[in-house]
């Protein structure tokens, strides 16, 4: 009990932050679908052919997946300059909390995030004729990428020490997972080598899973596991690396 209470704590701090702000992020974060959708829903999908459905239906997915992996990345991107800058990461270091509890509660404030993001997502996208079947899948799916790239955020955060190393995560990790992961196109136009390497990635398996559950289908349970273990790998190295750094 006292576990989930210290991280209650620590998400609580985050959202009072969060809700002073609300009306900003939530302007913020209409822009880049916005874009997405307008540039490659109505613009490039109208030439595209997917098969069954629209492209739209085909994007919209796959933009629920991108948005939930860099929201929630940077979202807890800050508690690096908690640690670098501000100093303020003592502050818990040195509170009477488990570091189980300090790292669960940035990462469901991070989630948080990502699903206020993707709720206006799913807004936008219906707004732009997109049909999609929502269900408790989907939503699962969503907080275990956002789970999993929120630890990938959290472990970045403990382990790197310039600021400029921080936004280079972004650009040799997310930025490619993000065009190659089966986000705008399908994985199958990949070369086979590439295409192995590209389909062990988490945000792979939710861009695929997200589209099974939106057309109406089943999601494969296999991708299911594959997000499950990889939140549970990053919230053990997560944790290791907040203790090492509480040492």
């Amino acid at each position: 009990m006292q576990v989930l209470y210290d991280t209650w704590t620590v998400f609580w701090r985050d959202w009072v932050v969060l809700k002073r702000r609300l009306t900003k992020f939530i302007l913020a974060r209409m822009v880049a679908p916005m874009l997405y959708l307008v540039a490659f829903g109505w613009g490039l999908g109208r030439s595209i052919n997917v098969g069954s459905g629209s492209y739209l239906d085909f994007l919209v997915p796959g933009i629920l997946a991108l948005n939930s992996m860099n929201i929630s990345f940077n979202s807890i991107t800050p508690v690096h300059a908690e640690r670098i800058y501000h100093k303020s990461l003592e502050e818990y270091i040195l509170a009477p909390i488990k570091p189980a509890a300090y790292v669960l509660g940035k990462v469901l404030a991070a989630v948080l995030r990502s699903l206020i993001s993707s709720a206006i997502i799913l807004v936008l996208a219906y707004g732009f004729g997109a049909r999609l079947e929502l269900s408790g899948q989907m939503l699962l799916v969503l907080v275990l990428n956002a789970v999993i790239f929120a630890e990938v955020g959290f472990f970045a955060a403990m382990k790197i020490s310039t600021y400029e190393e921080m936004s280079q995560v972004n650009t040799y990790i997310l930025l490619p997972m993000s065009f190659l992961c089966g986000t705008f196109f399908t994985t199958q136009a990949l070369p086979s080598v590439l295409r192995w390497v590209i389909e062990a990635l988490p945000l792979t398996h939710t861009s695929m899973l997200l589209r099974s559950l939106a057309g109406g289908a089943e999601g494969e349970i296999l991708s299911l596991l594959v997000l499950i273990a990889y939140a549970l790998v990053g919230f053990y190295l997560s944790r290791r690396a907040f203790v090492k750094i509480a040492k």
